[in-house]
C-alpha cells in the first residue's frame, strides 16, 4: 500500500484528504458540520496547538482521491515522548487494512522520531473508537460535549447572569476587555498566564505541563486566526489591581458555518478563583455574539466529566449534555506496531 507525505502546497492532495474528512465526519459525527477546507488546511499542517507534525495519505486511483491519512503531532517543548495520532479512513474504504496500515506506518515515524507513546481520541461509539480498542489503546479521560441553543434562550437572560456574576466579582476588583483576532502584543504575556492556569485542569497522567509565554502564545495559540478566515473574539476579567488578567474565556466561529460556535478555552487564574469570573466573562461574551454574529445558532464545548465546577458554570449559561462524547487513548508506539504487524499477517 502506497502511503504519501502530504506536501503542504500541494493543493490537489490537501483537497482529497478533505474529502476523506468530509465523508467521515457525516458517518461518525450526528452533530456537527465539517470542518472547511481552510480551516482543515491549517489544522492538518499545524495542529490546534501548532506543534510540529506530520501528514501522510493513501492515494485512491483515481486522480485527486484519498482512501485515508493520518496526522501525527510530534511536540517539540514538552512531552517529548509522546506523538499525537490522528487516523481517517473513508467510509468507502473501511474493512481493507487501510487504518492498520496506516498504523504501522504512523509507529515507524513515531519511533524515528522518539516517540514511545501514542496519545489519541476518539468520539465513543464510532469507528475510531473500535478502532483504537481493536489496536489495543488504553482509555484515559473521557470528555464530555454540551450545547447551547441560542435559539432557546429567553430575551435578556446573558445580561441578567452578567450582573449577577459582576456583582459577586465587584469586591475583587476587576474590569472586562475584548478583542477580535489574533491577541493583542499588550496582552501576549498575560494570555500565557492564562493557558498556564489550563495546566490544572484534569488530563490523563503522564502527560508534563505546557509551558506558555507571549512568544509561544503569538507564534502558536493564534496561528489558526493567521492563517485562515475564522473570526476569533476573546473577553478577558483584568484585576484592577495588579493588571494581572484573572480570567479569559475565548470563542471562534467558522465563517462557512456561521451558525456554529467553538468554544475555545475558558481559564480563570488560581488567586482570583471563586469571584464567578468564569461566568462573567462567558455570559459577556454571548452578549457580544448576539451582536457580532447574528447567524449564530449554537456553541459547542467540552469538559472533563470530572470537571464539575466549569460544567456547573456552562449549565447556568443553558448549555445541555450531548452524546457521543470524546474518549481519549494512550497506546505504546511498540504495541501499534507489533499489533498491526500481527493483523496484517494473520
Amino acid at each position: 500500500m502506497r502511503i504519501v507525505r502530504v506536501d503542504p502546497g500541494d493543493d490537489v492532495a490537501l483537497r482529497a484528504c478533505h474529502q476523506v474528512h468530509v465523508a467521515a465526519q457525516g458517518a461518525d459525527e450526528p452533530l456537527l458540520p465539517p470542518q472547511s477546507f481552510g480551516v482543515f488546511r491549517v489544522w492538518l499542517m499545524n495542529g490546534w496547538d501548532s506543534d510540529p507534525g506530520e501528514a501522510w495519505f493513501v492515494p485512491g486511483e483515481a486522480p485527486g482521491e484519498a482512501l485515508g491519512w493520518y496526522r501525527l503531532a510530534l511536540p517539540d517543548l514538552e512531552n517529548l515522548d509522546r506523538g499525537f495520532l490522528i487516523p481517517v479512513v473513508h467510509p468507502a474504504s473501511r474493512r481493507r487494512g487501510i487504518g492498520r496500515e496506516l498504523l504501522r506506518h504512523a509507529a515507524e515515524r513515531a519511533a524515528a522520531n522518539g516517540r514511545t507513546v501514542f496519545g489519541s481520541a476518539a468520539l465513543r461509539g464510532s469507528a475510531g473508537d473500535a478502532f483504537a480498542r481493536q489496536a489495543g489503546a488504553q482509555p484515559g479521560l473521557a470528555e464530555a460535549r454540551r450545547v447551547l441553543d441560542l435559539r432557546k434562550v429567553p430575551d435578556g437572560q446573558f445580561a441578567r447572569l452578567r450582573s449577577t456574576a459582576a456583582s459577586a466579582s465587584a469586591a475583587g476588583g476587576y474590569t472586562l476587555v475584548s478583542w477580535t483576532g489574533p491577541t493583542p502584543e499588550e496582552y501576549l504575556g498575560r494570555v500565557a498566564e492564562a493557558l498556564n492556569a489550563m495546566n490544572d485542569a484534569p488530563r490523563d497522567p503522564g502527560y508534563e505541563d505546557d509551558i506558555w509565554d507571549a512568544e509561544r502564545v503569538r507564534d502558536r495559540a493564534d496561528r489558526l486566526l493567521r492563517l485562515s478566515d475564522v473570526r476569533g473574539y476573546s473577553v478577558a476579567a483584568l484585576h484592577d489591581a495588579t493588571g494581572e488578567m484573572a480570567g479569559l474565556t475565548q470563542v471562534e466561529v467558522d465563517p462557512e458555518f456561521p451558525d456554529w460556535g467553538f468554544q475555545g478555552l475558558t481559564a480563570v487564574l488560581r488567586p482570583h478563583r471563586g469571584h464567578r469570573l468564569g461566568l462573567l466573562t462567558k455570559a459577556a461574551m454571548l452578549e457580544w455574539l448576539a451582536v457580532a454574529e447574528p447567524k449564530l445558532e449554537r456553541i459547542i464545548t467540552g469538559n472533563a466529566a470530572s470537571n464539575q465546577h466549569m460544567i456547573s458554570v456552562n449549565e447556568t449559561l443553558g448549555y445541555e449534555l450531548v452524546e457521543p462524547s470524546w474518549q481519549f487513548y494512550d497506546l505504546p508506539v511498540a504495541s501499534a506496531a507489533s499489533a498491526s504487524s500481527a493483523a496484517a499477517s494473520a
